[in-house]
């Protein structure tokens, strides 16, 4: 569908529903082969390369961290440029965006790999326990330069209306990185290094699969011959902080978190952290799945100046953000064990009681989570990067930080505690955001048919 009829002439319910299911199924689908990839590495390769993939995983995700500013940071100039119908703009700022992704995999991926063997052992691992991880890092390491667009892609097809074409991408990806993760660990018997190899395998067919209709110009985007300019990098970088800040401050703060976890419970202590983050990556993208697959509907609106309607697409995001998240409360407080078993088979009682014990007091964090998650989102998509770097910084860094420190004295219970804290001062500082912001937010359209 025409993105200018899907955004701004769907009915806002059924917009949700076109937008937002086939986003959440797709980031469900790669919560699930995340989920696999934790369940084939824990059963098939033992806790210790479970624990090293934990130990990996923030580095791994600060390998995309510069991508993913690139391609969400373009994603909304690009959407309120196509609402005001400024078309050239937005292809410029595609094609920019593109170049300057795959510029950012060469430089970054090269650094993670000269620095892995160092990153790991700063972070107390030693042994086997630090050669896996680094095995791990240094795959995805190499693979950069051709497997960070990906997820800009996903953003790109959304904006062009291609949502159904972006869940079934996502969904492919996922299906190839297990069904080859199965094939490289369980027929072929690889070693850790594989489990990466496979995701980036399934990252890299997905990717050139996106870029075919771009190429055939069968897209409301296209590329073209590219103008940077000061204004433009700027811009990309101004509304891709939110995302940036979030996935390097959440980086920093999961180092941290496993620095201290080696030094109070060691391995057994940060495969526990690794299970919670498990279950966070399987909430979360459907949160995400459904802010995300909405902000350019919202941009797109924001930019033609109808605002009311902005608000009634946001209202749907409220509120289904909020009844997943309820949902997924219950799941983990009646669950607790069934999901620990999930990852590791046959543990010890000690290694149960921590786990079943972490993951009640983690389930609280949803209680709150949801609204913090769904007001940023709602600043990112109306171009107001500050507030929604307000709320990303403070969420993955500051107020974690800041509840270590007062939880101290509790010990492990302390850091388990620490999820359900950030996530309720999170919802406060937002409903402060939401009142400050009240007047722009609250104003009347001003939409012209003309346009």
């Amino acid at each position: 569908m025409h993105s200018q009829n899907l955004f701004l002439k769907t009915p806002p319910l059924k917009l949700f529903f076109l937008a937002s299911i086939p986003g959440a199924i797709s980031m469900l689908a790669s919560a699930l082969y995340q989920t696999i990839d934790g369940v084939f590495v824990g059963r098939f390769l033992g806790g210790t390369a479970f624990a090293a993939l934990n130990l990996a995983m923030p580095f791994v995700i600060i390998n995309f961290a510069l991508a993913d500013l690139i391609g969400v940071g373009s994603a909304v100039p690009i959407s309120i440029c196509l609402g005001r119908k400024q078309d050239t703009e937005a292809n410029n700022i595609f094609t920019c965006a593109c170049l300057m992704i795959v510029g950012a995999g060469v430089l970054v991926g090269g650094i993670l790999y000269v620095a892995a063997p160092v990153l790991i052992r700063l972070m107390g691992a030693e042994g086997e326990f630090a050669e896996l991880a680094v095995q791990y890092l240094r795959v995805y390491a190499i693979c950069s330069p051709v497997t960070t667009i990906v997820f800009a892609m996903d953003n790109f097809l959304r904006i062009c209306g291609m949502i159904r074409g972006s869940m079934f991408l996502n969904i492919l990806m996922s299906v190839l990185s297990a069904v080859l993760e199965f094939l490289f660990l369980v027929i072929f018997r690889w070693g850790i290094w594989a489990a990466a190899l496979a995701t980036c395998s399934g990252m890299f067919i997905c990717a050139f699969l996106a870029l075919i209709p771009f190429f055939r110009g069968n897209t409301q985007l296209h590329f073209c011959k590219p103008r940077f300019h000061c204004r433009m990098v700027r811009q990309i970088v101004a509304c891709g902080s939110p995302n940036f800040l979030n996935n390097i401050a959440g980086r920093i703060t999961s180092i941290l978190m496993n620095v201290i976890l080696v030094r109070l419970g060691g391995e057994m202590a940060v495969s526990v952290y690794g299970i919670l983050m498990y279950a966070d990556g399987f909430i979360q993208p459907l949160l995400y799945g459904m802010c995300d697959s909405l902000q350019p509907a919202v941009g797109y609106n924001w930019g033609a100046g109808k605002i009311s309607r902005v608000r009634a697409i946001e209202k749907c995001c409220f509120t289904a953000s909020g009844i997943v998240s309820i949902l997924a409360v219950f799941v983990i407080l009646l669950f607790p064990a069934e999901i620990t078993n999930l990852f590791m088979a046959n543990t010890s009682e000690e290694f149960m009681n921590i786990a079943v014990g972490a993951l009640r007091l983690f389930g609280l964090t949803y209680v709150t989570r949801w609204f913090s998650f769904a007001t940023q989102s709602y600043m990112l998509a109306i171009e107001k990067p500050l507030p929604a770097s307000i709320i990303s910084v403070s969420t993955a860094l500051l107020l974690p930080v800041l509840l270590i420190a007062l939880l101290w004295p509790l010990g492990l219970t302390g850091i388990w505690l620490n999820f359900a804290g950030t996530a309720f001062l999170a919802a406060i500082l937002s409903i402060m955001i939401l009142f400050k912001c009240r007047n722009e937010l609250l104003r009347p359209d001003t939409y012209r048919d003309d346009m």
